[in-house]
């Protein structure tokens, strides 16, 4: 189990932060996606091979724009 955005979420053991927004229906690709695993960015670039031990804290952030 790991939290997201501060809500407890039950994905596999291992699984990727590619893996994790897919099943959040995030779009592959989709900009203005940041995404932080227990307080540190996770570069875009590692996020297919970046895998999620249990008990990680992930904050997925959107960038909004506006004025």
């Amino acid at each position: 189990m790991i939290e997201v955005n501060g809500s407890p979420s039950d994905v596999p053991a291992g699984a990727t932060v590619a893996e994790l927004l897919a099943t959040l229906d995030v779009p592959d690709g989709a900009r203005g996606i940041a995404v932080a695993v227990d307080a540190e960015v996770v570069p875009r670039a590692e996020w297919p091979g970046f895998a999620l031990a249990d008990g990680a804290r992930v904050e997925i952030l959107t960038a909004v724009q506006g004025g």
